[in-house]
């Protein structure tokens, strides 16, 4: 490096025997106590991010008779822990929008189903079975696979899941190997109504 280099110039070297400031630990803020201070304990419920430093034993005197509540009656205590369920953030009531805050928050409807059902909005009827077992159900449209498979078991598309069953265990009943003394046919017609079964039961039919 040449002597009249821009880096030689900023190059410091520090002084022999000279040794960096150690830290300065504090001091117990006990009365009377020089131990060193470096426990937290919080100063008060009005003094919050505030904290005295004690040393090990003093700190944990002064939690054992420490009472962040201290100072309060019980009704306040009561509202403290309710107001910190919330984090102490501002709550409404349930359904009161800005049209109905100066107006009553409770209902004159009798309590039970039906004047629960008179009060919901419904108009698809899901939550009526009166209306649900009225309304038709909707035919899902089926697949060239799943018709035939529904035409292995000899049974309409509309077919319930429980005539699909009762119609799976007739046929297998029927064509099974040891009712027919191992015919070939039959055991091939015993193997296509079980993955006609197993196709209508992954599809949801039954």
């Amino acid at each position: 490096m040449k002597l009249e280099s821009k880096y030689f110039d900023r190059i410091r070297v520090g002084r022999r025997g000279e040794r960096p400031a150690e830290p300065t630990t504090p001091t117990c803020q006990w009365d009377g106590c020089e131990e060193n201070g470096v426990h937290r304990a919080p100063v008060g419920r009005d003094a919050d991010g505030q904290y005295f430093l004690f040393c090990f034993d003093h700190v944990r005197a002064y939690n054992k008779g420490y009472n962040y509540f201290s100072g309060l009656s019980d009704s306040e205590i009561a509202r403290y822990q309710k107001e910190a369920l919330t984090g102490h953030r501002p709550t409404w009531g349930m359904g009161v929008n800005r049209a109905a805050r100066g107006g009553p928050q409770q209902s004159t409807a009798r309590s039970g189903s039906a004047a629960s059902q008179a009060r919901i909005r419904d108009p698809l009827g899901l939550f009526n079975e009166t209306q649900r077992a009225r309304a038709p159900l909707r035919q899902r449209k089926v697949k060239s696979l799943e018709q035939k498979a529904f035409d292995t078991l000899g049974m309409a598309a509309n077919s319930t899941p429980t005539e699909i069953k009762s119609r799976y265990k007739e046929l297998v009943k029927q064509h099974h190997p040891d009712a027919n003394g191992g015919d070939r046919g039959s055991e091939d017609r015993f193997r296509a109504v079980i993955q006609a079964y197993q196709l209508l039961k992954q599809s949801g039919f039954c």
